[in-house]
């Protein structure tokens, strides 16, 4: 999915529109994450298979190590940051993570990859949003 947001977002750069993709962490409190994470339908398949009970240690992973003080809300301030921020000022990606699971720490080698790849085949303008006038 990921893949597919940064390609959308270096084609409309060149229509005046700027993307930031936001990515959150998982947040146990004040979200149904893992409730609603997974289609319905298939669940019962899945967990009578290999990875029978996996669903419930992967919770029980992450509230180990999900503070208790993370509040999902952070990710909504994340965002108000992003619309409030100026047209060409915005974050390409902003990571919202109370795990700090190191996410933000790939994505940012994998974007620099990217632009540097941009850049030597002549394609840097895509990097930035172009001013429509």
């Amino acid at each position: 999915m990921d893949a597919l947001a940064v390609v959308y977002a270096r084609e409309l750069s060149r229509w005046g529109i700027e993307t930031s993709i936001i990515v959150p962490g998982a947040f146990t409190g004040g979200t149904n994450h893992f409730a609603h994470s997974g289609r319905r339908s298939a669940l019962a398949e899945y967990e009578a298979g290999p990875h029978a009970g996996f669903g419930e240690q992967v919770q029980k992973a992450f509230a180990a190590i999900v503070p208790p003080d993370a509040d999902a809300s952070a990710v909504a301030d994340a965002i108000l940051r992003v619309v409030n921020t100026p047209f060409g000022k915005r974050p390409f990606r902003m990571h919202i993570d109370p795990t700090e699971d190191g996410a933000d720490v790939g994505f940012t080698v994998l974007d620099r990859l990217r632009s540097e790849m941009l850049h030597r085949v002549g394609l840097s303008d895509v990097l930035t949003p172009r001013l429509l006038v």
